[in-house]
């Protein structure tokens, strides 16, 4: 099998395998982390990460509906609404008729939501804090440059919707 000729921007800055092998363990171990605090606190309501991701956006955009909730995590309809059954039985979740469509399901977190929401999410963003400020920003803007480029092309735009909704 031939090695794909390189491309501009890879002859600019070139990595071995080995370097590359590195940076995707520490993309693992960050990761862990990264995910570890918010792992406990979701295991004490018997809930997985896809729970905690459905608590995030919902939390984010309140109102989404649940087909863009659906586009946004890239999950199918059948373990989306088995996520958001729970959430909903447990009252973490709202789920209310569309006043536009009523055909349209929009979801927001309750209290309970908002206070689980907030707990899952202090300790991420106290690590992400801390990682940067020792980073530096030129460092940050790498790091935020390099994980845009990673994004599946089909969901960008709507990455780029909720990150722009985050600097307004």
């Amino acid at each position: 099998m031939q090695n794909a000729p390189l491309s501009r921007s890879e002859q600019l800055l070139f990595l071995t395998d080995e370097q590359l092998r590195q940076g995707i363990e520490m993309m693992f171990f960050a990761y862990r982390g990264f995910t570890a605090y918010p792992d406990k606190i979701l295991e004490t309501y018997g809930y997985g990460r896809a729970h905690h991701r459905a608590i995030h956006f919902v939390g984010r955009k309140p109102g989404l509906t649940v087909n863009t909730l659906l586009d946004i995590l890239g999950v199918t309809k059948q373990s989306l609404n088995r996520v958001l059954r729970q959430l909903v039985n447990d009252g973490l979740i709202d789920s209310r008729v569309g006043t536009k469509d009523r055909r349209q399901r929009n979801l927001y977190l309750t209290e309970s939501g908002l206070a689980l929401e907030k707990e899952l999410s202090d300790a991420q963003r106290q690590r992400m804090r801390k990682a940067y400020a020792a980073a530096g920003p030129n460092a940050v803007q790498g790091f935020r440059t390099v994980l845009a480029a990673m994004i599946e092309p089909e969901v960008s735009t709507l990455v780029r919707d909720l990150l722009r909704g985050a600097e307004t």
